[in-house]
């Protein structure tokens, strides 16, 4: 806790407050989104792989 001296001779104390941390769901959202996709174009570049060697 801090505590400041004001004019007069008055003290003020002040609490010491927790750093905030802001969560955000749409981070990890966006995250699994973006797997989502990769895995999709390997799958998609895999498959004209094979229908182009086995044609």
């Amino acid at each position: 806790m801090s505590v400041t001296e004001e004019s007069g001779g008055r003290l003020n104390a002040f609490a010491k407050e927790p750093k905030i941390e802001v969560l955000s769901k749409e981070a990890s959202s966006s995250s699994l989104f973006q797997l989502l996709i990769f895995a999709g174009v390997m799958l998609l570049a895999a498959l004209i792989t094979y229908a182009i060697w086995f044609s």
